[in-house]
C-alpha cells in the first residue's frame, strides 16, 4: 500500500468508526505504523471534514510535522513502539464499552468471543487524565498479552495488524460490552473456565479468527468441493 493509499484508508476507517456507532463527533483517534514512525489523526478535526493530507506524521521521539496530533498521541506512540506484533491502534468511546469502563469493570469470559482480545478477560486500565504519560502507562499494562482493553472512565483501545482487523475488533469489543451489560441485570453470568478459554484461543489462532479468510488446512471438517 502506498503512502497515499494508506492515508485514504485511514480516513475511510475513521468515518466507519462513526457510521458504525462506535464513535461520536471528534472523540477517538487512530494511528498506523508508517516507515520509521507513524501516522495519526489530528486533534479536534471532525472525521467528515478530515482529508488524507490532514493526517499527522510523527516520529517515536514525539516530534511531528503539519497539524497538531491527537491529544492521545502518547499511548499511540508507546503502544506501537512496544508492540511489534501490531501496526494499528484504534481508540474510541463506544457507549457500552465506556459504560463498563466508568465502573472500572473488566469483561470476564462470560462468552467465548472474549478470546478474540487474546486472553481470558478484557482488562480495564486504571483511570488517568487524557493525553498524559500516566494514561499511556496504564494502557500498556492493561494491554499486556492482549489486543484490546477498556480505559477507566474513558473508552476502549483495540489493536490490529491492519485497519480492518482493528476496526473489526473494536466493534466486537463493543458488542461483547453490550451483551455483558444486558446480562448483568439477570445476575453475574457464569464464566468459562481458563482451560476452555485456552482451547478457544488456540482454535482462534489456528483459524486466524477475525483476521480474514482461514488459511488452507486450518479446518479439518469443512472442505471445498473438488
Amino acid at each position: 500500500m502506498t503512502q497515499a493509499e494508506l492515508r485514504q484508508a485511514m480516513v475511510e476507517t475513521c468515518r466507519q468508526m462513526n457510521s458504525t456507532g462506535i464513535n461520536q463527533g471528534t472523540a477517538g483517534n487512530l494511528s498506523v505504523r508508517s516507515g520509521d514512525g507513524f501516522l495519526i489523526t489530528p486533534s479536534s478535526l471532525p472525521y467528515d471534514q478530515m482529508g488524507p493530507d490532514d493526517l499527522v506524521e510523527m516520529d517515536f521521539d514525539g516530534s511531528y510535522g503539519g497539524r497538531r496530533p491527537s491529544s492521545e498521541w502518547r499511548f499511540h506512540r508507546d503502544i506501537l513502539k512496544n508492540r511489534t506484533d501490531i501496526d494499528v491502534v484504534l481508540h474510541c468511546h463506544s457507549v457500552y464499552a465506556t459504560t463498563l469502563a466508568c465502573h472500572h469493570r473488566e469483561i470476564p469470559a462470560f462468552h467465548y468471543m472474549v478470546g478474540v482480545a487474546g486472553g481470558t478477560t478484557i482488562r480495564c486500565a486504571d483511570y488517568a487524565t487524557f493525553g498524559t504519560q500516566a494514561l499511556s502507562d496504564a494502557a500498556l499494562k492493561a494491554l499486556k498479552g492482549r489486543l484490546a482493553c477498556l480505559l477507566g472512565q474513558h473508552g476502549q483501545i483495540s489493536l490490529g495488524r491492519t485497519l480492518d482487523q482493528a476496526l473489526w475488533l473494536a466493534i466486537e469489543v463493543e458488542t461483547l460490552s453490550r451483551l455483558y451489560v444486558q446480562a448483568l441485570p439477570l445476575g453475574d453470568p457464569p464464566v468459562l473456565p481458563d482451560e476452555e478459554m485456552a482451547r478457544v484461543i488456540e482454535q482462534m489462532k489456528r483459524m486466524s479468527y477475525g483476521q480474514g479468510p482461514e488459511p488452507e488446512g486450518s479446518n479439518d471438517i469443512a472442505r471445498p468441493r473438488g
